[in-house]
């Protein structure tokens, strides 16, 4: 059974304490590693990253202007579209999608 552990936090160096119940939570969601900044301190990473999770900013995306390959239509994409590859409107994408 696990224990409690006291780990430095990263960023403050302050300790804190790693509950058992944490570390079993952690161990459900395939996390190996144990954490490396205090509550506080990750709490004010989150929100400096602007994020409640992956790639989620919260905030608007930026976008870039593409024209569709498949019906030409100008259209706005999350990514700067590269030379030789194709990119295609939200209507065309979702079509080819449902294809497979």
């Amino acid at each position: 059974m696990a224990q409690d552990k006291t780990i430095q936090c990263a960023d403050c160096g302050t300790d804190f304490t790693f509950s058992a119940s944490e570390q079993e939570f952690f161990a459900s969601k395939g996390f190996t590693n144990e954490p490396k900044r205090c509550p506080t301190c990750r709490q004010s990473r989150k929100q400096t990253r602007g994020g409640s999770g992956a790639g989620n900013s919260g905030g608007p995306r930026q976008m870039f202007p593409a024209v569709c390959a498949a019906c030409g239509k100008e259209t706005q994409v999350p990514f700067e579209p590269r030379n030789g590859r194709p990119v295609y409107c939200s209507d065309c994408f979702a079509k080819s999608k449902s294809a497979y």
